[in-house]
């Protein structure tokens, strides 16, 4: 395998920007590496740690954040270098490989989310047989066989295409093209699919989740009722559906533009600097989960401070009830 070994440094403009600004932007980009790297560590810890986190649902959560994690530890930082100094200063062979992680961890995420909305319609549609169909030890079964069909997804799309050992990089840019065919093939797994099983699954979760808050309030008006748990319940399902919403809303904020631009750069020619931004704010998506979680989760709040103050290092603290 032979590639065009460039000093990329050597074809980059000189900085426009001032030695301040310069710093600034530096300092910001590692606090959002700093921020999605401990966000989600902290997901992970609280999920694996604590007994009564380790339901099936809590598993596609905890998918989703060690997606989230690899991308704030091996992609973000290169991402936003690439985007601070207008050019990839680093060699071809690196280029390759930060263009695979990037790839297979962005559609691991896209698919994490995919699947929470499959387990989400799956636990409301039919409550009873998920009980008995789904369990920890078959939904993580679920998860490595999703994680190994993308690894192997990924690297056959890119390291088998006919012109890889041919490759070019061009100077100051890492894109690692792919063929027509191979581009809408791509496109249509990542994100056509996984997208519209997300939007049409939700649809059908904000309608059920709805009918059943109908239902409870329909029953309460019968009996001149209002018991706690039905009150719990309605409570539980708006929360629930409010979560999920917001959870989606900025998942299709933060993937959407990507994918227009990819279908427009088949058309225009697309200037590299704005699809570097674009790309950043896919990449960014994995910020934002944490914080979401920090925001509308009782239970993760409770579980960073319980992490903070060293209390899981004492016995027993994985049988803390963190509900």
């Amino acid at each position: 395998m032979s590639f065009n070994w460039i000093n990329q440094t050597d074809h980059c403009p000189e900085r426009a920007v001032s030695t301040a600004v310069y710093v600034l932007l530096y300092v910001s980009a590692a606090a959002v590496v700093l921020l999605t790297v401990c966000g989600n560590l902290l997901i992970i810890i609280s999920v694996c740690h604590f007994k009564q986190l380790h339901t099936p649902t809590n598993m596609l959560i905890l998918s989703l954040a060690v997606s989230d994690f690899l991308v704030g530890l091996l992609v973000i930082p290169i991402a936003v270098i690439w985007m601070i100094e207008s050019c990839w200063i680093f060699n071809s062979v690196f280029c390759i490989y930060f263009s695979l992680n990037s790839y297979f961890l962005v559609s691991t995420s896209i698919y994490n989310v995919a699947l929470i909305a499959v387990d989400r319609y799956f636990a409301l549609s039919n409550p009873f047989l998920y009980t008995k169909a789904v369990s920890v030890n078959r939904m993580c079964f679920v998860l490595l066989c999703d994680w190994c069909i993308l690894i192997f997804y990924n690297l056959a799309i890119h390291c088998f295409k006919t012109d890889f050992r041919s490759l070019v990089m061009f100077p100051g840019d890492c894109f690692v093209p792919l063929d027509n065919v191979l581009s809408l093939i791509h496109f249509l797994v990542i994100f056509v699919f996984p997208c519209a099983v997300i939007i049409i699954l939700y649809a059908q979760v904000f309608f059920i989740a709805k009918k059943h808050a109908t239902a409870i309030r329909d029953l309460n008006i019968q009996t001149r009722t209002q018991t706690s748990k039905n009150n719990i319940s309605m409570k539980s399902e708006r929360k629930a559906a409010k979560v999920l919403g917001i959870v989606v809303s900025m998942f299709l904020v933060c993937f959407f533009p990507c994918f227009i631009y990819s279908l427009l750069g088949r058309v225009i020619e697309i200037d590299v600097g704005s699809f570097q931004k674009v790309l950043v704010l896919v990449y960014l998506n994995s910020t934002i989960n944490p914080v979401i979680y920090a925001l509308f989760y009782p239970w993760f709040r409770k579980c960073v401070k319980l992490i903070l103050t060293l209390k899981i290092l004492k016995s027993e603290s994985a049988l803390i009830m963190v509900h």
